[in-house]
């Protein structure tokens, strides 16, 4: 996964192509509810946004029930993040939309 360090990368090909090249998974997310709600991913990106959210890279420094991904605003329990891979798996296995 390619992330962007600085705002001027996302000014400057947009947030969409940003999302499609993956840089800053984040960006544009508040919590990881809204990876869910986002029409552009698929089911396969929101599990991957999710995953990175959730992942030992995005932990918070003396804070390990916490993870703080690349372009978000701030940090968010892990338990919210497990919750969303949850939500997404229900909908798998239901056959609802993704």
């Amino acid at each position: 996964m390619l992330l962007a360090t600085t705002e001027q990368q996302i000014n400057t090909i947009g947030l969409r192509a940003a999302r499609e090249r993956w840089l800053r998974p984040g960006v544009g997310f508040l919590r990881p509810s809204d990876v869910l709600k986002d029409p552009d991913l698929t089911t396969e990106d929101r599990r991957a946004v999710l995953a990175s959210w959730l992942s030992d890279a995005s932990a918070v420094q003396d804070q390990p029930h916490m993870r703080w991904l690349l372009g978000t605003p701030e940090p968010v329990a892990v338990a919210e993040v497990r919750e969303a891979l949850a939500q997404l798996d229900r909908r798998a296995v239901g056959g609802g939309a993704a």
